[in-house]
């Protein structure tokens, strides 16, 4: 105690930032871990609250966020679901209209992150390099999807969770389907991606 008191209010100062960044989580350099971003998903059936794995999966979640900045998903529908597996969105508008998206990224899927019930993944043609905007939520645990299991020996890039709103997500994949405009698993009735936001 008797060394706090005599350190002067600069010195006082650097010693209580030097305890805060020791106090806070670190990563494997020492370097600070800020916390992952959160975005809010309001759809037509319900709200979903993602956590980001920034941490795990930076140039995947730099480029969602910047879909989520330019307001790219506002509007557009989830256009496959598939019951028991997944719910895919991001790349249509209504009447299966295709949306310009910006070029692929690379596939982060060695990040160790699994295809588990409540993540959120890239989804990708047969390229392991192509995602671009489109997304999908697994309803079930899809471990056949990991970089691990995969056929292609690449996998699809895990890079967030949902905090709330699975009960949204099992709503959506119950929806009635069709075949439409050449797709396979479009809903028959639109389930619309009101917007999504970063949580403030």
């Amino acid at each position: 105690m008797r060394l706090v008191l005599g350190l002067g209010t600069a010195a006082l100062v650097t010693l209580m930032v030097l305890i805060l960044l020791w106090l806070l989580p670190s990563d494997q350099h020492g370097q600070p871990q800020m916390e992952n971003p959160v975005i809010v998903m309001e759809t037509s059936l319900g709200t979903i609250r993602i956590e980001l794995f920034a941490d795990k999966a930076p140039i995947t979640v730099k480029n969602f966020l910047q879909y989520v900045d330019d307001r790219f998903y506002d509007g557009l529908i989830f256009h496959r679901v598939i019951k028991n597996f997944m719910i895919q969105g991001g790349g249509f508008e209504p009447g299966m209209k295709p949306k310009k998206t910006r070029p692929p990224i690379r596939n982060e899927s060695a990040n160790g992150l699994s295809n588990l019930r409540g993540t959120i993944a890239m989804a990708r043609t047969p390229d392991p390099d192509s995602a671009t905007s489109q997304f999908f939520i697994n309803v079930r645990d899809n471990t056949f999807l990991d970089r691990a299991q995969a056929k292609d020996g690449v996998g699809y890039c895990v890079f967030g969770r949902v905090l709330e709103g699975m009960e949204v997500v099992d709503k959506i994949s119950l929806v009635r389907t069709t075949s439409r405009a050449g797709h396979n698993d479009v809903p028959v009735e639109d389930v619309i991606i009101k917007s999504v936001r970063r949580e403030k």
